[in-house]
């Protein structure tokens, strides 16, 4: 099976952005679970969420993470939430290494404030506001996340190209590079 590298943790935390920048200097394809999803639904996340709530955005979400694990090796940027469901974790941990990039509530509602499309793509997931939102989440997600990643990197005061670096330097030494 391919050896896929996950970025995983919530919104705002650099996952489509490092991934992009992991797949150049890698030379892999990078996939977005999220714009996968949204492609192959032909909708937004918010819209999905309209027609059949958080169940059929997961089941949805499911769908392309089992597609992505059997597809030759790519970077792989997943939704915050793929974590949720053990069926995901263990796809991840056998077709790949997960990354677990995170920050600290306040540095990712910064982040998303500067991010147009987050709110236009993406739904609230709790009646809280924003930062309250973010820090229930995270603090509910934090175990999942520690169980689906084989590394942790923050995120917070770093720079795309230094966190991309750090996780640069661990795949160098933990996946064997091919003879040709």
């Amino acid at each position: 099976m391919p050896q896929h590298l996950y970025l995983t943790g919530y919104r705002g935390t650099g996952k489509t952005s490092v991934g992009v920048t992991l797949a150049k200097s890698l030379g892999r394809l990078v996939i977005d679970l999220d714009q996968m999803i949204e492609a192959n639904a032909g909708k937004s996340i918010r819209e999905i969420f309209d027609l059949g709530g958080e169940p059929l955005f997961r089941q949805l979400e499911a769908e392309a993470l089992a597609t992505v694990a059997d597809a030759p090796q790519a970077v792989v940027s997943l939704g915050g939430g793929a974590v949720l469901s053990e069926k995901n974790r263990g796809i991840m941990r056998r077709s790949g290494i997960c990354f677990w990039l995170d920050a600290d509530a306040e540095t990712i509602a910064e982040r998303l404030h500067h991010d147009q499309t987050t709110a236009n793509r993406r739904p609230p997931l709790t009646s809280l506001g924003e930062l309250e939102e973010i820090r229930q989440l995270l603090s509910e997600r934090r175990n999942l996340y520690e169980a689906a990643a084989n590394h942790r990197i923050e995120t917070a005061g770093k720079s795309v190209d230094e966190v991309a670096s750090e996780i640069l330097a661990v795949v160098q030494n933990e996946i064997p590079q091919s003879a040709d």
